[in-house]
């Protein structure tokens, strides 16, 4: 069944969290993000250094054994790509600029599973590895900061009886993170004709939560369809927020997108 993001969802959340994975509850006020930013402001002085470093190590072996370099560029240094034999920049220096917010939609799902690697058995679509930084307004890696990501799949679905295409995951010591999923595909919603996004909420401890969406280039090549016609239709698109992508020689993207938190309220 298709649903779309600012379409009412079913009340599917898919059993209780574990106990021990830190997680921000969804929103039961009303008001967009103000549970989950009471969590981290009540748990982030509670959490140990310890703690804190096993999410660290988790999140970093899970890049290691993706065989994925994540971006250790200092703040004033652009990531680089290698490309054709060429070296080029892909994602441009920090530059300050607090990432634009957007909507949640309805299809949050809180107690998703903690991972990098959102991609489950029976989804297809176009492969990409999407990595980066999360930075604050002064360039300054954010580390174990809470990133969450949910999304629809190859034919425009959300997965609301499971967690296919969902997932959240901390930053690691430099404030890096990593996401394996696919390139999703666009739909008709309350708007209109939505363009192929990523939905994401990111929250530094003890900060405002960040909610936005991830659009793709115009040149993006995926399921047939036209990538420029579709970001140009959809009035919610924010060009700031355009993942950087670079074609894998053997099928698939690698992306990259820093995000630029504002760490006071």
């Amino acid at each position: 069944m298709r649903y779309d993001d600012e379409a009412k969802a079913p009340d599917a959340h898919g059993g209780a969290r574990r106990p021990d994975t830190l997680h921000v509850p969804d929103t039961t006020d009303g008001k967009q993000g103000n549970s989950r930013r009471a969590f981290l402001r009540t748990t982030s002085a509670g959490v140990t250094s310890a703690a804190l470093a096993a999410t660290v190590t988790a999140v970093a072996t899970s890049a290691a054994s993706a065989q994925q370099t994540v971006p250790a560029t200092a703040p004033e240094q652009p990531s680089r790509v290698r490309s054709a034999g060429l070296t080029k920049p892909v994602t441009p220096a920090c530059s300050g600029q607090e990432t634009p917010a957007s909507i949640e939609g309805p299809l949050f799902k809180p107690a998703s599973p903690e991972r990098g690697d959102v991609v489950t058995p029976g989804t297809q679509g176009v492969r990409i590895d999407l990595a980066g930084v999360v930075y604050d307004t002064a360039c300054t890696p954010l580390p174990g900061t809470l990133i969450e990501f949910w999304q629809c799949d190859q034919n425009g679905d959300y997965d609301t009886s499971g967690f296919a295409l969902r997932g959240h995951q901390y930053t690691n010591n430099r404030g890096a993170y990593l996401l394996r999923t696919i390139i999703p595909r666009d739909y008709w919603g309350r708007w209109g004709q939505r363009a192929p996004h990523i939905h994401t909420q990111v929250q530094a401890p003890g900060s405002p939560v960040l909610v936005t969406q991830l659009y793709f280039p115009d040149d993006t090549e995926a399921y047939g369809r036209d990538f420029a016609a579709l970001n140009a239709a959809d009035r919610l698109r924010n060009r700031a927020c355009t993942i950087a992508l670079t074609a894998r020689p053997g099928g698939g993207y690698s992306g990259t997108f820093d995000f630029v938190l504002k760490t006071t309220a």
